[in-house]
């Protein structure tokens, strides 16, 4: 084990920054580090005590590790010694959530360096790194970095999520695998450091954003009870939009191995559930105000919540000098003018140029603006360069002069572009000096400068009265940025529709100072109390809560590359093996088999339902031993299970999950029950007939005993939204009626009251037991919810007094998923191999004959 320990010689102020209490730490001692990924605990090891060291001294403490692209660092290169110097950057948004972490749980960051180290010091760096800052950077080779980053992030992930498709070859680019490769290896490699930084069980990883939805994959494959949360800060496109990425289902999986996903807003959630459904058909439902995806096992938490920003260190910013000064100085520039303020990347998405169309479009307009209202528009550097970019420039400069052209005169422009960069404190003195702020993006994940704005302008506390602001705040937002829907007092706007945007200023500007400060205290509220702090301490309290069951349940891992994923079930769940079995099979005397048809001895996928020569000869085998009984338990019609175990004299068949039931060939067919009027059917059907033709893709399955409405080929929302409609309609009209209505898997069914595979085992094991056959051998083998019941009604029929001396029971599940019965088999072939070498172990005699036997209850015969 290779460790490290160091004092921790941070300090979280700078130069210019005052002393401010609200900002400031404890010093806290640094652990003992653990870097070897194999984090296997066996009884007795305690994670927070040093074998080396004295027990009752704590070396190690729960530890929170922040993954991202880059490390919230700032770095500066010594042209004449080549020293390197590192900083931490306060204004990063990865160091403002620390403060909703508690105090004694210590942060480490994982990510890139926004500078090129030289090999020969990325070692040293790397030490320097985690003793100073508690960072471990990820250093990418060059043309992995270009590929990931510059290529499939920005390139082809980034307009994707931004809902841009590449139709034209000249404004995109199409699907390059070796992008995507370069994209998984660069995941890879920032897992393999995550790895590095974990100490314990108890530790909790936090990935950020669409550069690393692969992390969690190589994560829970590594450690398959890591406490993993992930949280998109760009928006989540709709099915429409995210099912044209050829590597869409490598990515949704990727997610789910996570334990809580967290979107800004409840849109973006919508399209991720949306997508998790259509395309894997995974389930979702809200219980108790919280929203889980069912996923092997595992419920997937998703979270809705927006980032907010840190207050006190906006209002640290706004009591500089340097930030007084410039506030002074823009007053005194734009004296007696109007003045609108705009804070935007550079970039295709964030509107410059339509927002500008709607501000020339305002001057058009109102003749008594001109020469008076002025929008000073600061463009961030962009994050990617690319020719998009460019003409984006290109065209916000040349809209601009025309602006300045037309409208303007001496000493008065109406467009003031700032392309240079300029220091965070310049961007906080224009935000507390304008009257105006709009944000036109036509699409954008949050996007804070709203929430920054209204912090600004309500100035600082009043025990400071510089600088002397008036409490308001006028917004003008576009309606499909992430922190519209929490912004009501805002005008909110559709970008595309330059009208729009004008007609938004002038009422901003015309609207009664009353209003406006109504406007701001509503926002202020918001603001205030959601600040960073408040989200990242309520992520975490979610995710904590997301991984309390981790070490309740036992944990497989399945799947290749990216579509590993882990399966968690109860603890008491193993695989079912012949030895264990047949050694019960041989010493038992009397034998009961229930089998499941579709998906238990033929599979779901297999065309032809029809079983084979194979499976028909292990059941004969089966029947010919006296002392088994053996069972077909299906849902299936009587006359299909009829016609295809002809061949099978020895056979039982429970048709329609037990409506029908034949304890042989020979036997007459019963039903479980009184006799079944007509009358619910004449009601049901036409019900179902409408909605089948208004539900394209549904059809109308009928049975005997049943009426099925299936809706698998239908849109999958549209589908599930018409049944949820079915069933509460046919519930309202067959209230009366002695039928009950389920809504199953893509089904929603009308079928007799009573009726299920779990009554019907039971009441044949009744009758085995009546008629002294009482069985010491119980198996049971489904694959779907209704072979859920069979297993439910063995347990509790072994467990009451019907037994004097209980069965050995094999309750079997098909698959690895959660399930009531104890065993599992891994598919069909399984099933039939494991019956198989039971049909070995069975005496060649003719079987029994069972017409004596008959249900304890009076059951109606039924010609067939």
């Amino acid at each position: 084990m290779v460790s490290m320990s160091c004092p921790d010689l941070l300090s979280l102020s700078s130069a210019e920054l005052p002393d401010l209490t609200d900002l400031d730490r404890p010093v806290r001692p640094l652990p003992r580090v653990v870097t070897s990924p194999a984090l296997m605990s066996g009884p007795g090891w305690d994670p927070y005590i040093d074998s080396d060291s004295d027990s009752s001294t704590p070396v190690t403490r729960k530890r929170n590790i922040i993954v991202a692209n880059f490390l919230p660092l700032n770095s500066s290169k010594d042209p004449v010694t080549g020293k390197w110097t590192f900083t931490l950057d306060e204004d990063s948004l990865l160091v403002q959530l620390t403060y909703g972490f508690s105090d004694d749980t210590e942060t480490v960051y994982v990510g890139s360096l926004k500078a090129d180290i030289d090999p020969i010091d990325q070692e040293y760096i790397s030490q320097v790194l985690f003793k100073e800052h508690r960072c471990i950077p990820t250093f990418l080779p060059p043309e992995v970095h270009k590929k990931y980053y510059h290529g499939f992030c920005k390139q082809f992930l980034w307009p994707l999520f931004h809902y841009m498709l590449p139709i034209c070859l000249e404004k995109g680019e199409l699907y390059d695998r070796s992008l995507f490769q370069a994209y998984v290896s660069a995941n890879k490699i920032f897992s393999d450091k995550v790895m590095e930084g974990i100490n314990s069980d108890d530790d909790f990883v936090w990935v950020h954003d669409y550069h690393l939805m692969l992390v969690p994959t190589f994560l829970r494959k590594r450690l398959n009870r890591v406490k993993l949360g992930f949280f998109l800060h760009s928006p989540f496109p709709s099915s429409e939009i995210y099912r044209t990425l050829p590597v869409r289902e490598e990515i949704l999986k990727a997610l789910l191995n996570a334990d809580l996903i967290g979107f800004q807003t409840f849109d973006y959630a919508r399209h991720f559930l949306s997508c998790c459904s259509r395309m894997l058909g995974l389930e979702y439902q809200s219980k108790r105000g919280y929203i889980g995806i069912e996923y092997f096992g595992r419920t997937v938490s998703i979270k809705i919540l927006s980032v907010g920003v840190h207050v006190g260190r906006l209002e640290a910013v706004l009591k500089l000098p340097s930030t007084v000064s410039k506030i002074e100085e823009i007053g005194e520039r734009f004296k007696d003018r109007i003045l609108i303020v705009g804070i935007d990347d550079m970039d295709i998405f964030k509107g410059i140029s339509l927002k500008l169309l709607g501000f020339e479009l305002l001057l058009e307009k109102n003749l008594k603006l001109r020469g008076k209202v002025v929008l000073v528009q600061i463009v961030n550097p962009p994050r990617s360069m690319g020719k998009d970019v460019h003409e984006a420039r290109k065209e916000a400069v040349l809209v601009a002069e025309r602006i300045n052209s037309i409208y303007g005169s001496l000493g008065y422009n109406p467009v003031v572009l700032i392309e240079d960069p300029i220091p965070f404190y310049e961007k906080i003195a224009y935000y507390a000096s304008a009257e105006y702020c709009i944000v036109n993006a036509v699409r954008d994940g949050m996007n804070l400068v709203p929430y920054e704005y209204i912090i600004c302008r309500h100035g600082v506390s009043e025990e400071n009265p510089k600088p002397d602001l008036s409490h308001t705040s006028t917004l003008i937002v576009s309606e499909f940025v992430g922190c519209s829907p929490s912004l009501s007092g805002a005008f909110r706007v559709n970008p595309w529709s330059v009208d729009d945007v004008a007609d938004a200023l002038c009422r901003a500007i015309e609207l009664p100072m009353s209003e406006k400060q109504l406007r701001h205290e509503k926002h202020y509220k918001y603001v205030s109390s959601h600040h960073v702090a408040y989200w990242a301490q309520s992520f975490m309290q979610d995710l904590q809560r997301a991984c309390k069951d981790h070490y309740n349940r036992r944990c497989w891992s399945i799947g290749f590359g990216l579509g590993f994923r882990v399966v968690a079930l109860s603890p008491g769940f193993r695989k079912l093996s012949l030895d264990p079995v047949a050694s019960v099979y041989k010493r038992s005397a009397r034998r009961a088999i229930f089998l499941d048809y579709d998906g238990t001895i033929v599979p779901e996928s297999s065309i032809s339902k029809v079983p084979g020569k194979d499976v028909i000869a292990i059941l004969n085998s089966l029947c010919a031993d006296p002392k088994n009984t053996v069972f077909i338990v299906s849902g299936r019609g009587r006359e299909c299970l009829s016609e295809w175990f002809s061949s099978c004299e020895g056979i039982g068949i429970a048709a329609e999950h037990g409506y029908f039931v034949r304890w042989r060939r020979s036997a007459e067919w019963l039903t479980m029950g009184a006799a079944m009027g007509s009358e619910w059917r004449k009601i049901s059907e036409p019900i179902m007939q409408v909605y089948t033709e208004t539900t394209d893709g549904s059809f109308i399955e009928p049975k005997e005993s049943a009426l099925v409405w299936h809706h698998q080929f239908a849109d999958h929302d549209f589908g599930s939204c018409q049944a949820k409609e079915l069933l509460s309609h046919l519930e309202s009209v067959l209230v009366n009626e002695p039928v009950v209505v389920k809504r199953g898997h893509n089904i929603v069914e009308v079928k007799p009251q009573g009726v299920s595979k779990g009554l019907v085992v039971e009441k044949l094991i009744e009758t085995l037991v009546e008629s002294g056959e009482s069985p010491d051998f119980l198996m049971c083998i489904g694959d779907d919810r209704s072979d859920e019941e069979m297993f439910e009604s063995i347990s509790k029929a072994t467990s009451s007094s019907l037994f004097t001396n209980p069965p050995e029971i094999f309750a079997c599940a098909v698959g690895q998923k959660p399930s009531k019965a104890k065993y599992y088999v891994d598919d069909t072939s399984e099933v039939i191999k494991l019956l198989k070498g039971l049909s070995s172990l069975s005496s060649r005699k003719e079987s029994m004959p069972r017409a004596h036997v008959s249900f304890k209850l009076p059951l109606e015969v039924v010609d067939y």
